[in-house]
């Protein structure tokens, strides 16, 4: 009696993404082979628990050994050991650096130091997140952070070029390590309906206008840092609020295009020197490190919350920063244009992200 087997000889690795995606999240060899189990695999492919246990096993290794390169992505386009095709080894990079909203939110703004690793058995804990799960997306925030904060050049970019992150995942670690370098404070109660996403804008924005980037490209962590001349600058703006009859005059002019134009308008008029006050005053305080980290809160306390009271539309909002803006632009006596648009159309698209209607 004789039996046929079939063989099959070839040096491409293996990559079962299902199976990838089990260790990602922390699950270990025998929970990972529990899951598998539940999802019928057995009855789709005919194999015993000792195969798929077997199979599970001979994975683990093989990602066990990949991790290393995944630290240098570029290890693992350039070696030779593994013959990965570059879609696959672009989905491996992609999926090993991806993180979880849960748990970007729990550390978002903090010092990414082992004080805060520490505390993830109580992020793990809160967010039902394995903690080797955790620690693996820790560890990742950590990494991207220590290579890139002292380059020249678009944050994006450097961490896209190191890592080979996708042009949105590269987006959302540049939010991750400007929020960790400037300590922004997102964990407060009042914070909880911001989403990583509206953080991860703000960022961006703030990117774009307030760092040392906007205006040069030559400089060190040009990405990373606020412009601190600019933030100093931002005190001369306070005349629109000091001056008596600058204050009036801006506040007519807003008032006057918004009439018929807006849902608020009575609590708008009522309200429009405190609004202006607490837009001024955030602006002047932001050479202060402390206000710096407040920033976000600041804006929920000082104008989201007066407005959601006064039950504003997102488009009243809207129209209302708007005309703020541009009628600063038509008062003879106030001589900051520049700076005023610097800071306020960031201002302007952070409060409408995070303006939830």
């Amino acid at each position: 009696m004789t039996n046929d087997l079939d063989i099959f000889v070839g040096n491409t690795t293996l990559i079962d993404e299902e199976v990838y995606q089990l260790w990602l999240d922390g699950y270990s060899v025998s929970d990972a082979v529990s899951l598998r189990l539940r999802s019928g695999i057995l009855e789709q492919t005919g194999a015993t628990v000792d195969v798929l246990q077997s199979d599970t096993m001979d994975h683990y290794r093989t990602f066990h050994m990949l991790e290393r390169l995944l630290h240098t992505p570029s290890k693992l386009i350039h070696q030779l050991h593994f013959q990965i095709p570059p879609s696959r080894q672009a989905m491996l990079i992609e999926r090993y650096y991806a993180f979880d909203e849960a748990f970007v939110r729990e550390v978002l703004g903090k010092k990414l130091s082992k004080g805060t690793k520490k505390d993830l058995d109580d992020v793990s804990t809160k967010t039902s997140i394995t903690l080797k799960s955790c620690r693996r997306q820790f560890d990742n925030f950590k990494r991207v952070f220590k290579v890139v904060e002292e380059m020249r050049g678009s944050l994006v970019e450097n961490i896209q070029q190191h890592f080979l992150l996708s042009d949105r995942l590269a987006r959302d670690y540049a939010a991750i390590v400007f929020f960790a370098n400037s300590r922004f404070e997102t964990g407060k109660k009042k914070l909880q309906f911001l989403t990583f996403e509206d953080f991860a804008y703000c960022a961006e924005q703030m990117i774009q206008n307030w760092t040392l980037g906007a205006v040069d490209s030559n400089v060190d962590d040009m990405d990373v840092d606020l412009d601190k001349e600019f933030l100093q600058e931002l005190k001369e703006l306070k005349v629109l609020i000091t001056d008596k009859d600058l204050l009036d005059l801006h506040k007519s002019l807003v008032c006057t295009s918004l009439r018929g134009k807006i849902s608020v308008y009575n609590e708008m008029e009522a309200n429009f020197k405190n609004l202006s006050r607490a837009l001024v005053n955030m602006a002047s305080k932001l050479i202060h490190t402390k206000d710096v980290r407040d920033f976000f809160i600041d804006l929920v306390e000082k104008f989201i919350e007066p407005c959601k009271s006064d039950k504003w539309t997102l488009n009243d909002v809207r129209l209302f920063l708007t005309q703020y803006t541009t009628s600063a632009h038509t008062l003879d006596a106030f001589r900051h244009q520049a700076l005023w648009d610097r800071y306020m159309s960031t201002i302007k698209s952070c409060l409408l992200k995070m303006y939830h209607d």
